[in-house]
């Protein structure tokens, strides 16, 4: 019999794009139909990753590029020794708000790395780790800022960056979802959060029907 294997699902997408409230929706669903769910957060999830999140969010530090992309790397590598690969072994599904990707299109194409070089820093932080199916919000910057200041709490130091980056960012996970169309779908996230979700699950559907093994 082979090892039981979850199943690894990822939110990427502009902060203010509804990853939260998707990732809400999933949860949601998922357990209707009862399987073994654990939702995390990227950088964060075990003690170690949050600390590491506090420090990449702080708008007081001025963090270099590189620091940067090495630390979100740091948190990954720990979250996926501590929490995600076990989990994962165990048979249980993974709602993960961010992964690999975000650091290839934040710190690959926004702080100008180069996807080849992020993806190299985090290969050894994945621990071979990959997303079954990668859900990528895609929303304007104008429409996720508004949605950020709804929220209010005050921006985080990666929130203040100017349009161009965020343009580049959007670039990146464009060009990372053109490249990987069977991982990937795309999700129009200025429709109402139960569209997304059902749009979500029409994109799950054929992960959601196959068995869950190794």
């Amino acid at each position: 019999m082979p090892e039981p294997r979850g199943r690894l699902i990822t939110i990427e997408g502009l902060d203010g794009s509804g990853k939260t409230t998707l990732a809400d929706g999933l949860e949601a669903a998922l357990l209707e139909r009862g399987l073994p769910v654990l939702r995390l957060r990227e950088p964060g999830g075990v003690e170690l990753s949050e600390r590491i999140r506090a420090l990449v969010a702080d708008p007081a530090l001025d963090v270099h590029p590189h620091t940067e992309a090495l630390l979100f790397a740091a948190a990954r590598a720990q979250l996926c020794a501590e929490l995600l690969v076990p989990a994962l072994r165990e048979g249980r599904w993974v709602l993960l708000d961010r992964f690999v990707d975000s650091s290839l299109a934040y710190q690959g194409g926004g702080r100008g790395l180069g996807l080849e070089a992020v993806a190299r820093v985090n290969e050894l932080a994945t621990l071979g780790c990959r997303p079954d199916r990668t859900l990528l919000l895609r929303v304007s910057r104008s429409a996720g800022r508004r949605r950020l200041d709804a929220r209010g709490g005050g921006q985080d130091r990666m929130e203040r960056e100017d349009d161009a980056f965020f343009a580049r960012v959007e670039s990146s996970y464009d060009a990372l979802a053109t490249g990987e169309p069977e991982r990937f779908r795309t999700l129009d996230a200025h429709k109402d959060a139960s569209a997304v979700l059902a749009d979500a699950l029409d994109a799950m559907a054929d992960i959601l029907q196959e068995p869950v093994t190794k």
